[in-house]
C-alpha cells in the first residue's frame, strides 16, 4: 500500500474521529503517503496530525455558485487527480465526499457502513464488526479493510509549539495568574445540545469556589452571545476565549485544563482527543455511538425516557440537557479536579 486518499470534510468533531484511521494506515503501511480531504473550517484539526502527509482543502463555499465552480473545481480536480491511490476511503457517505471520490484515481473506493445520498453508487461500503458501534470504530472497520492490524488506538495529534505559546499567552490576558483553570465549551452544531447559560454561571461559580479559575471558549456570533449571558448570570464573569483561538491553540488550552466541559460538539472531542480530563453532557445522541472515545466513563447523560432520540430538534419542545444540573457535573469532576479519581 503506497497511497491512500482519505475524504473526511467535516464537521469538526467528526474528524477527530477519522483520526485513528490514518494512525492505523501508517501502523501497517509506514511508507503510505496519505492525502486528507477536508472543508476549511476543520483544515487546521488534519494539520495537527503528523501522519497526513498532504491536506487538500475542499473549496465549498466557493463551489456553490457557477461562475465559482468554472474558476474553482477544475484546479481542485487537477489536483486531486495528480496521483493515483491503491485506495481511497470516504469516511463521509454523503454526496459531496462521493462526488470526490468518483473523480479519484484510485484502484479501490470504500466507505463506511452507514453510506447516504447514493455515496454507495461510488465506494463499496465496509460493513464491519463494529458497525453498531462508535463511529470510531467504524472507521477504524474500513482501515481493516485494507489489511490494517489495528493493534493500538491512537489520535495522532502534534501540537505546533508556537500555538502552545500563544494559548498561555492569552490565558494570561483574560485570567491572569497561575491558577489552575477549568474549560467550558459554551456552545455546539445544535440546540439540543447546548446546555444552558445559567448552569454554566452556577458551575462557574463552584469552581472558583474550588479554586479554579473557569475559562469561556467557543467560536462564533452565537457562542459570543452565549458567553455574554453566562457573564450576564455570573457574580463573577468568567474569562472568555470566545472566538479567539485557532484550533491549535484551543488543542493546547484544552490539553493544559484540569478538567473541559461541554456537549456533543467538536471542541469537546477535541479535549477527550488530546487527552485532558472532559465531561460530555449528552441527551438526543447514544454515547456508544458518539460519545467520548477514550473517556467513555465521563460522558453525563440526561434522566429522560426519550433520551437517544437522534432528533436534530426536540418534537417534544423539550430543554434537552436542561436536567443535568451544575452540581451533579461537579461532583462528578471534582475527583478527577482532586486527583482522587
Amino acid at each position: 500500500m503506497n497511497s491512500v486518499l482519505i475524504v473526511k470534510l467535516s464537521a469538526i468533531g467528526d474528524v477527530v474521529h477519522a483520526l485513528p484511521a490514518a494512525y492505523a494506515i501508517k501502523e501497517t503501511y509506514p511508507a503510505a503517503h496519505i492525502m486528507w480531504v477536508v472543508e476549511p473550517p476543520a483544515y487546521d484539526i488534519v494539520r495537527m496530525c503528523p501522519l497526513v502527509d498532504e491536506v487538500l482543502v475542499f473549496p465549498k463555499k466557493e463551489l456553490r455558485t457557477w461562475g465559482g465552480f468554472r474558476r474553482g473545481f477544475p484546479v481542485f480536480r487537477r489536483i486531486l487527480q495528480a496521483r493515483r491511490y491503491d485506495a481511497a476511503l470516504d469516511l463521509q457517505g454523503l454526496f459531496k465526499s462521493a462526488a470526490i471520490a468518483f473523480f479519484v484515481r484510485a484502484d479501490k473506493k470504500i466507505g463506511t457502513g452507514f453510506m447516504r445520498e447514493g455515496a454507495w453508487l461510488v465506494s463499496r461500503p465496509v460493513r464491519g464488526a463494529h458497525i453498531g458501534g462508535h463511529i470510531v470504530d467504524q472507521n477504524l472497520d474500513v482501515a481493516r479493510a485494507l489489511g490494517c492490524a489495528v493493534r493500538e488506538i491512537r489520535f495522532p495529534l502534534q501540537i505546533p509549539a508556537d500555538a502552545v505559546r500563544s494559548a498561555v499567552e492569552k490565558r494570561a490576558a483574560v485570567s491572569g495568574g497561575d491558577r489552575p483553570y477549568a474549560v467550558l465549551i459554551v456552545g455546539a452544531s445544535r440546540a439540543n445540545k447546548i446546555w444552558r447559560a445559567a448552569h454554566f454561571a452556577r458551575l462557574a461559580g463552584l469552581l472558583r469556589t474550588a479554586g479554579i479559575t473557569p475559562l469561556l471558549v467557543g467560536g462564533g456570533a452565537a457562542d459570543e452571545r452565549r458567553a455574554a449571558e453566562i457573564a450576564a448570570l455570573s457574580e463573577e464573569a468568567p474569562p472568555s476565549l470566545v472566538g479567539r483561538t485557532t484550533f491549535p491553540e484551543l488543542a493546547a488550552l484544552l490539553r493544559g485544563a484540569c478538567v473541559v466541559v461541554g456537549g456533543d460538539t467538536g471542541p469537546t472531542h477535541l479535549a477527550d482527543a488530546v487527552g485532558a480530563p472532559t465531561f460530555m453532557l449528552m441527551g438526543s445522541w447514544p454515547p456508544a455511538r458518539n460519545g467520548l472515545y477514550r473517556q467513555r466513563e465521563n460522558v453525563i447523560e440526561i434522566d429522560r425516557p426519550c433520551r437517544h432520540c437522534m432528533k436534530r430538534v426536540c418534537p417534544l419542545g423539550l430543554d434537552c440537557l436542561d436536567v443535568i444540573t451544575p452540581e451533579q457535573v461537579m461532583a462528578r469532576a471534582m475527583p478527577l479536579i482532586s486527583g482522587d479519581a
